[in-house]
């Protein structure tokens, strides 16, 4: 009988075997015929049935990739968090410590171009929850957005002797939300109460304009997306103190 000439024992030194690469392949199929779904029907439009009877799957062919709906989702959540986190951290890098202004608004401008070039994946990742779906505790996808806020925070916490004025120094633990004070308290325990709460705010900024963009809301009324966003970013930087 002919054999392929890639087994599985080549998987072991770093080459997938032909098994391997077509699972990879399907499983990404899978993913972006749920983001389609998703797309044209709203989050709770996923459904893996309706994925294994586009593919030409058997329901138990496909449970064999996502045994639910929810792992799906998890999966899909997960990949799309650490794409995020990647693009955020990369842009941000790129800029001197030295430079926290430049390294804000690289953030705040990578964030939108991450966004543009995958809609559907910011929708899912920052629209409304998705009917019926349980997030698993301490996920993936929970490190990987409390590593983004982690970031961010940062950040705004390098900028602090300059942006202090932007947020009353009266600003307790007390006005923010437990998990949110604890994350932060256990990742950046030098951090004030006031710089978190500012970066909430610094957060919202940045996260505004894209969702309005994203949701088709700002083409309608300027002409300039890209600048528009720009000038936002340049004045939520300057009203920091920053350069």
């Amino acid at each position: 009988m002919f054999k392929v000439g890639i087994d599985e024992g080549e998987s072991v030194t770093g080459v997938m075997s032909r098994r391997e690469r077509l699972r990879v392949e399907t499983s990404r199929e899978i993913k972006a015929i749920a983001l389609r779904q998703m797309a044209e029907g709203g989050p709770g439009a996923i459904s893996l049935r309706g994925i294994a009877r586009e593919m030409g799957m058997t329901a138990r062919a496909i449970y064999s990739y996502f045994p639910t709906r929810d792992d799906l989702i998890t999966a899909l959540i997960s990949g799309i968090a650490a794409s995020l986190a990647e693009a955020l951290e990369t842009a941000s890098n790129a800029v001197p410590d030295t430079d926290p202004g430049g390294r804000l608004l690289a953030w705040g401008q990578a964030l939108r171009e991450w966004a543009l070039a995958h809609p559907e994946s910011f929708r899912l990742f920052y629209g409304h929850p998705i009917p019926g779906y349980q997030p698993p505790e301490d996920g993936p996808v929970d490190r990987t957005a409390r590593r983004v806020c982690r970031e961010l925070t940062r950040l705004v916490a390098a900028a602090w002797p300059n942006a202090r004025h932007r947020q009353p120094e009266d600003t307790s633990w007390a006005d923010l939300h437990p998990d949110y004070v604890a994350k932060i308290q256990e990742d950046l325990p030098d951090v004030p109460p006031a710089a978190a709460a500012l970066a909430l705010r610094v957060w919202g900024r940045m996260h505004g304009l894209v969702a309005l963009e994203i949701d088709g809301h700002i083409h309608p009324v300027a002409g300039n997306p890209a600048a528009l966003h720009r000038a936002e970013m340049l004045d939520l930087v300057g009203s920091l103190g920053l350069a």
